[in-house]
């Protein structure tokens, strides 16, 4: 299937956090409190995913407060956190949206995420994914985790769909 035809049936962009969201640099204080970098334009591109009509969620095997903060403020639809195995998870949450495979797309960057992967309609590794993950991808980011990785996936999906220009026209008018 090419890569037009897949982006135009996607209603739900899913992504692991840490890896994709960030650069996979967790950092602890001295009282254990997490924090995490987030790519401020990965944010704009969830709200330009989400102003085109789109889904959009996290599935992550971490817990912490700092993702749920962050997907609070991003209005996911979608928040899944110390998810140990990431596959039944979406397929629990595909059924949940009456959504079929693919429909969604998955992000991820590393071997946990290679299963979820394949198992979206459009499956994609961020570009310092290990070659496994790259390899089980119908997409690879030209950008690392955490360096604009979302931000490069939704201008895909939208530029694809013929989507792109309506949603920032409020931007460059």
């Amino acid at each position: 299937m090419k890569l037009a035809q897949r982006c135009a049936a996607i209603r739900l962009l899913l992504t692991d956090v840490d890896g994709v969201l960030t650069d996979g640099g967790v950092i602890l204080d001295n009282q254990g409190v997490e924090t995490k970098c987030f790519n401020i334009r990965d944010g704009l591109a969830i709200r330009l995913w989400q102003q085109a009509g789109g889904k959009s969620g996290v599935v992550t095997g971490r817990s912490s407060q700092i993702v749920k903060l962050r997907a609070a403020e991003l209005d996911f639809n979608v928040v899944r956190q110390g998810v140990k195995d990431k596959l039944p998870e979406v397929r629990e949450i595909a059924a949940s949206l009456g959504l079929q495979p693919e429909q969604i797309a998955y992000v991820g960057d590393d071997l946990p995420d290679v299963p979820t992967i394949r198992f979206a309609g459009l499956g994609i590794a961020v570009g310092d994914a290990p070659e496994e993950v790259r390899e089980a991808a119908d997409y690879v980011t030209s950008v690392a985790g955490g360096k604009g990785a979302i931000r490069e996936v939704v201008e895909l999906i939208l530029k694809n769909t013929g989507q792109w220009d309506d949603v920032i026209r409020k931007y460059i008018a």
